[in-house]
């Protein structure tokens, strides 16, 4: 795991191109502290650089930039490839030559015996630049559950890419504002992909390359998924039990592979106990946990915690968080956001310590809501077939209400797919936005409503909301939120879920024994039941919650209506400050006063 950069450009003098390089990856190093790597072909107008947080192979030989022994291909790669001993099995049964005990040189490898079909076989989260000197072509290649970030910018027939935005402001790459960004944010509460907060630097989409031509300095995006699925749909619910434990169990199990230190993350809910406690059966060295607990009683899950830490063994960290901590990193937690973001304060905390703690790599239970049904919009989402029926001017009217949720109902005045996500998941309706950014509505319509990146899925059932789930929320807010915060503290976060065998197995399932109304994630449960306490998954869902509404209502800053400019920014904090309004929209908020 670390982070990469580099740039393409004919037109800067290979000096020019290297600083800003180095540049970038000064303003990386937090996510690959244990070293650095520049490669350059002047030729090329190339520049590749890299960051290195140690994982696998932790010798001199897993320094990046990285070329095979020919030196026909460089890479500058952040990620995991988890089947890689399998590939360089095949791959040395085929001829290839290894120098090292790495899965970045099995990327390089592979990508000379298979091309562009390699891409395809790797297992893992990952984002890399791979130069092919031969065919004058680099490749940019996301992971396609999108769980690694890959950023790009190009300009004047110049590339230029990075793990994280603010690299391309730091090196004076790109340096304006996306103007719309404020709108987007408001609205989702993250910044969607491909958007960011710059202009003309854009997300890579997940399961997709970019490849970049040198000789005509041209570049096209294409997606290698196969979308072809394995086998037919699974309607028996033993065999589909069957099918998951033993899918689940493969995934954890070379998510556990590392030459470093490895642990869990442990909420107390069910996906992060049962990823606890699958890790313990299979880890052959005992596992480190890591919990964090709560002075405030709603909020405490020690006692779901201990239920799963008393069935393991290995040493258990467990962590106090106070108001007080809250406040005191509240601007580093700031200054380490990539872009504004209403989530990853818990992952910010978490990941500081199991840094503390000498882990370099966790398990997480991210991707179970998402695959099984785990969120309350997978029963929401039935009732906005009956309300699409009625004709779209009906709901004029919510505008004009005062509660959120009845003025929420405004959404559906537009008849666009991202509109039955926002009534499901929004923050604030456009009419509130454009008085926010003292801007015209229709101009808010025209950049929430106008592009349709969003597939108008016409179903309003489980599997549509796990698509709005999985590709909006997940894909733009956990994932993203959960590589920035946990990087930023030099940790690397795994997760079991969104391996790629695993989600395309659960896709096979058929939706009525994938889903359950009456508890969410039942199929999950009953494959487990002989592991998972019964305290664990009888019980309210709560997720990996902090008492962000109690803790930002006392903030000084947060709470500070006079900071707001614009009467619906100020009475939402008054709002908020009376527990009328959720801690996430003062949030968003207060981040458009510091940003805007």
């Amino acid at each position: 795991m670390c982070r990469i950069a580099g740039i393409i450009s004919k037109k800067g003098s290979r000096g020019e191109n290297a600083e800003r390089v180095s540049a970038m990856c000064k303003a990386l190093k937090h996510g690959g502290p244990d070293d650095e790597g520049l490669f350059s072909d002047e030729k090329a107008g190339l520049v590749f650089g890299h960051r290195r947080l140690s994982i696998i192979d932790l010798s001199v030989k897993g320094h990046q930039p990285m070329a095979d022994i020919q030196q026909k291909v460089w890479i500058t790669f952040n990620g995991e490839i988890y089947n890689y001993r399998e590939l360089k099995q095949q791959l040395l049964t085929a001829g290839a030559k290894f120098h090292s005990a790495t899965d970045t040189e099995v990327i390089i490898n592979a990508w000379l015996h298979w091309g562009i079909s390699a891409f395809s076989k790797f297992r893992g989260m990952f984002a890399f630049a791979l130069y092919d000197t031969i065919n004058a072509v680099t490749y940019l290649v996301r992971d396609t559950a999108g769980i690694k970030p890959l950023y790009y910018h190009i300009k004047n027939g110049a590339l230029s890419f990075s793990s994280e935005t603010k690299a391309f402001k730091i090196a004076g790459i790109a340096n304006d504002p996306d103007q719309n960004w404020p709108v987007r944010f408001l609205a989702l509460g993250h910044i969607p992909e491909p958007y960011t907060t710059l202009k003309n630097v854009y997300s890579l989409a997940k399961g997709h390359y970019l490849k970049w031509d040198h000789k005509r300095d041209s570049y096209q995006i294409t997606s290698y998924q196969n979308k072809t699925q394995g086998h037919g749909l699974i309607t028996d619910p033993k065999i589909a039990r069957e099918c998951l434990h033993d899918a689940l169990k493969a995934a954890v199990n070379r998510q556990l592979i590392a030459d470093a230190p490895i642990g869990v993350f442990l909420s107390g809910g069910v996906d992060s106990s049962l990823i606890s406690l699958l890790a313990n059966q299979q880890k052959e060295q005992h596992l480190k946990t890591i919990s964090i607990y709560f002075n405030e009683r709603n909020y405490d899950e020690r006692a779901y915690q201990n239920a799963v830490l008393s069935r393991i063994s290995g040493e258990k960290y467990a962590h106090l968080v106070q108001q007080q901590d809250f406040e005191s990193f509240f601007p580093h937690i700031i200054d380490d956001m990539d872009m504004p973001t209403t989530d990853g304060i818990n992952t910010w905390f978490i990941s500081k310590y199991a840094h503390e703690d000498g882990l370099k790599a966790v398990l997480s239970g991210v991707g179970a809501d998402e695959l099984f049904g785990g969120y309350p919009s997978f029963n929401r989402i039935k009732y906005l077939k009956y309300l699409r029926k009625m004709p779209p001017s009906l709901f004029n009217a919510a505008h004009y209400f005062k509660a959120d949720r009845y003025k929420k109902i405004s959404f559906l005045t537009h008849n666009h797919p991202l509109a039955d996500y926002l009534l499901l998941r929004g923050l604030f309706v456009p009419s509130d936005i454009a008085r926010i950014l003292d801007t015209d509505i229709k101009n808010v319509d025209e950049i929430l409503f106008t592009e349709n990146s969003i597939p108008d899925l016409d179903r309003y059932d489980e599997l549509h909301a796990a698509w709005f789930e999985a590709n909006v929320f997940m894909q733009n807010q956990l994932l993203r939120d959960t590589d920035v915060m946990s990087m930023r503290h030099g940790l690397e976060v795994r997760v079991p879920f969104l391996d790629e065998d695993f989600q395309q197995l659960t896709e096979t399932i058929s939706p009525e024994i994938r889903f359950n109304k009456k508890q969410p994630k039942r199929i999950l449960i009953d494959t487990f039941k002989d592991i998972l306490p019964e305290s664990i998954w009888n019980r309210p869902k709560m997720g990996f919650t902090f008492p962000l509404q109690e803790w930002m209502s006392k903030h000084p800053e947060i709470s500070n209506v006079n900071l707001y400019k614009g009467k619906v920014a100020r009475d939402a904090v008054k709002k908020f400050k009376n527990g009328q309004v959720h801690w996430s929209k003062a949030f968003a908020l207060y981040q458009i006063q510091i940003h805007v």
